[in-house]
């Protein structure tokens, strides 16, 4: 699943072609994806102009003038593929908006994704981001936010980061990533991550997202960033998928016994058990 930079990335491509231009037509191509579409979207997004773009989480949110926004949810396997008006249909397409010379569809095989419409006043109440945690790269995303966050909490710490309710929009690989820079076992019990441990995790986190987002996020099996290219943060990956290889803090096998992999919450973790405690 596309994860906080892959969705920063996306709506970037998005507001590069659609922010201030009028939708000259709007295609639903289906009535539902993971949840049934709003009744009339395509008739909404028809003529509207595009007034700015938002992030919160992994959710998109188009804002349209008139105050209504455009909820979307890439889900496991959807992308947003943007291309001239004569783009040739691809597979899986449920959505297809065209403006000018500009023909921007969303692909979804699976159809884990959404789409909805929200008033853009009331936003953060729609039942898919209310009671989400704060957004990592702002500034309510401190280590007493997130050590209070984690208070009393029984889990394993990488279990309580992939909850959107205690930070918003990580996943699987940054989460790992992250740990891993801040030297801390995702093993260990969330509410232990406090004091020193919260001081090193908060800004090992952001700074994995910036360098992530900066690179156009990584590239999987589904993602590709909107223009086609290939995001290449993968490349810059320190642990994740790396099982075996020696860490770049373990000087030589000597000294290290490889990174590891194990299943967390159905999920594979990957870290340096010799430096992350």
């Amino acid at each position: 699943m596309p994860e906080l930079p892959e969705v920063e990335t996306v709506m970037r491509g998005l507001a590069s072609q659609l922010e201030g231009r009028v939708i000259d037509r709007a295609e639903l191509r289906r009535p539902d994806l993971r949840f049934p579409c709003p009744p009339g979207l395509a008739a909404r997004l028809t003529g509207a102009r595009v007034a700015g773009f938002r992030r919160r989480g992994k959710y998109i949110l188009m804002r349209l003038e008139g105050g209504d926004s455009l909820l979307l949810h890439l889900g496991m396997s959807g992308r947003i593929v943007i291309g001239p008006a004569g783009t040739i249909p691809g597979l899986h397409e449920h959505l297809v908006l065209r403006t000018g010379d500009t023909r921007i569809a969303l692909q979804d095989p699976r159809r884990f994704g959404c789409l909805d419409l929200v008033p853009t006043a009331s936003e953060d109440a729609h039942r898919l981001l209310a009671g989400m945690g704060p957004e990592p790269l702002s500034p309510t995303f401190t280590d007493a936010a997130l050590s209070a966050a984690l208070a009393g909490r029984r889990t394993p710490v990488k279990a309580a980061l992939l909850d959107q309710r205690i930070v918003a929009g990580l996943g699987n690989i940054y989460v790992s990533e992250a740990l891993f820079r801040a030297a801390i076992s995702p093993r260990r019990l969330a509410a232990s991550v406090a004091g020193a441990r919260a001081a090193r995790l908060v800004p090992a986190i952001r700074e994995t997202l910036t360098e992530a987002i900066a690179a156009g996020g990584s590239s999987l099996r589904d993602y590709v960033q909107p223009s086609g290219e290939l995001g290449y943060f993968q490349h810059a990956w320190k642990v994740y998928d790396r099982e075996g290889e020696a860490c770049e803090r373990c000087p030589g096998r000597a000294s290290c016994e490889g990174i590891r992999r194990v299943v967390q919450s159905g999920r594979s973790t990957f870290y340096c058990g010799r430096t992350q405690r």
